[in-house]
């Protein structure tokens, strides 16, 4: 009786490797792997810092329509995180400096100055939304046309809850 749980659990793990790797309980799509940031990396604005507080980030060639509206839509997720507010930030990396029309709150600028990172994030499409860990590592992506914001809300309080940083 010991042993059969045991013996069933590893038969499935070799009969289906996949299994684990295919299916999750989240809404983001996985960075494969996590793209680690340097603070030489990235020129931000002002005071603000990615370090200690978990980031939502828009990156772009530029800032028109698209980015304004991810830009609002990343702060309406900020919002509806209620006490968690506080442990998340939003912020946008725009590769020609430009920087969103007038927003409700803070939002940090920051452009790209490595080349490394600049191709890491070529392989995502060209407007997408990152979700930055405490330690600097981009490690989800949303796409930003039509984001779900209640998946992404969710995401982000099964990750606060088990998150011991930021």
């Amino acid at each position: 009786m010991f042993i059969l749980p045991i013996a069933l659990g590893t038969l499935f793990y070799f009969l289906n490797p996949k299994y684990f790797s295919e299916n999750t309980v989240n809404y983001g799509e996985l960075v494969q792997p996590i793209i680690a940031t340097e603070k030489e990396d990235l020129i931000i604005d002002g005071n603000g810092s990615f370090e200690g507080i978990w980031t939502l980030a828009y990156v772009a060639n530029s800032c028109g329509s698209p980015c304004n509206r991810a830009v609002k839509d990343m702060g309406t997720i900020r919002t509806l995180m209620n006490d968690e507010m506080r442990r998340i930030q939003t912020a946008v990396i725009i590769a020609d400096g430009s920087k969103p029309a007038a927003v409700n709150g803070k939002v940090v600028s920051a452009v790209i100055a490595s080349q490394t990172i600049s191709q890491r994030l070529n392989v995502y499409s060209e407007r997408a939304i990152f979700l930055i860990d405490p330690i600097g590592n981009i490690m989800m992506y949303y796409q930003p046309e039509g984001v779900d914001i209640k998946r992404v809300v969710k995401d982000l309080k099964r990750l606060l809850k088990y998150s011991r940083i930021g």
